[in-house]
C-alpha cells in the first residue's frame, strides 16, 4: 500500500485491518442489528396500523416477512463486503 492509501472505512472501521474472524463477527453483528431494529420497528409500525383500523394482523408476521429478510440481507451483503476487502487484502500481500 503507499503513503497516501487509506484502508477502506465504514463508520469510521478501518476494515482493511481487520483478521478473518473479526470481519465475520463484524458482518453477523450487522445482521442481528438490523434484524432487531427493524422488527422492533415494524411491530410499531403493525401496533399503529392495528389500533388505527382495529385490525387483527399478527405480530407474528413481523418477525417472519420483514425483520428475517431484513437480517439475512444485511448479513449477507456484510459477509461479501467485510470478507471480500479481508481476501482481496490477503491476494494483495498484505499481512
Amino acid at each position: 500500500m503507499s503513503a497516501n492509501a487509506q484502508p477502506a472505512r465504514v463508520l469510521g472501521i478501518p476494515l482493511g485491518d481487520l483478521g478473518l474472524f473479526p470481519s465475520l463477527f463484524l458482518a453477523l453483528a450487522s445482521g442481528f442489528i438490523a434484524f432487531f431494529a427493524s422488527c422492533f420497528l415494524a411491530i410499531m409500525s403493525l401496533l399503529v396500523w392495528n389500533t388505527a383500523t382495529h385490525g387483527h394482523i399478527s405480530y407474528e408476521d413481523t418477525y417472519r416477512y420483514v425483520a428475517l429478510p431484513t437480517g439475512v440481507a444485511v448479513m449477507a451483503t456484510g459477509m461479501v463486503l467485510v470478507t471480500g476487502s479481508w481476501v482481496r487484502r490477503k491476494l494483495a500481500g498484505g499481512d
